[in-house]
């Protein structure tokens, strides 16, 4: 390791399974795919090939002091499991929800300490956004994040290789994306989810709007209702369940 003084290993290694890209153009707006995805590109996951039928849903941007507590009493009541990318700074300002989130069986992935447009910064500044992240999130629940999403999608392919090579992160973008950031309301937002989500998907979603909280049960019923099941990400992959990992903090050789 090159970049930071401290890094996270996993007693057990694990390799990341080869990722299906979509191949519809990306969205085009504020949060967007990355436009130089390629194929084979074991550093970058936006789907998963499988004939299981299951997906993913990921909530971005939390934890939100109210929203995020009224989503996960929803998905206990389903008993399904998401995965939450959390800014570090609002995990070092809402510790008990980052501590629930985990305690309820979800996973935590990094999305950055201050969610900026990484694809702006240096290769330093970008592991110093993830590592204060990894950090915090270990500090509050006992195990680092095994994933990272970039904020807005704003990840250039070097940078993805880059964090890929010096923190072993593969970075989740997504193939199913109702744009619930532009508020288009509830009922827009479920159908979109509906409409687009296939095997393997991994669903992008945020949960400091109240408008996809609203939409979140019919979203999720119905994709029950279609005999798709809800996984988190390192089990997309074929990873270890998250909580049953044991990690250490070693330091940076």
């Amino acid at each position: 390791m090159t970049f930071d003084r401290r890094t996270f290993l996993s007693a057990a290694g694990c390799v990341l399974t080869a990722a299906a890209l979509p191949s519809t153009a990306a969205a085009q707006g504020v949060i967007s795919l990355p436009d130089d995805l390629v194929a084979n590109d074991y550093a970058t996951v936006t789907a998963v090939a499988t004939a299981q039928p299951v997906v993913a849903m990921t909530f971005d941007d939390g934890p939100h002091p109210s929203l995020t507590p009224q989503l996960l009493d929803m998905l206990a009541t389903r008993n399904i499991k998401a995965t939450f990318y959390l800014i570090g700074s609002r995990v070092a300002q809402y510790p008990a929800i980052a501590r629930r989130i985990a305690a309820e069986g979800h996973e935590i992935g990094n999305h950055s300490w201050s969610h900026p447009f990484l694809n702006r910064r240096s290769d330093l500044s970008v592991i110093r956004e993830i590592d204060a992240t990894t950090e915090a999130i270990f500090d509050i629940t006992g195990r680092p994040p095994v994933t990272f999403r970039p904020p807005y999608g704003a990840f250039t392919n070097s940078q993805r290789r880059m964090l890929h090579e010096h923190r072993r992160l593969p970075t989740i973008l997504w193939s199913v994306d109702p744009q619930d950031w532009r508020r288009p309301g509830s009922g827009v937002i479920a159908s979109r989810i509906l409409s687009h989500s296939r095997p393997g998907a991994i669903i992008l979603t945020h949960d400091i709007h109240s408008g996809t909280i609203a939409a979140m049960p019919a979203a999720l019923d119905g994709l029950t209702g279609r005999g798709l099941r809800f996984v988190t990400v390192s089990q997309m992959l074929g990873w270890p369940l998250w909580q049953s990992r044991q990690f250490r903090r070693v330091a940076a050789s």
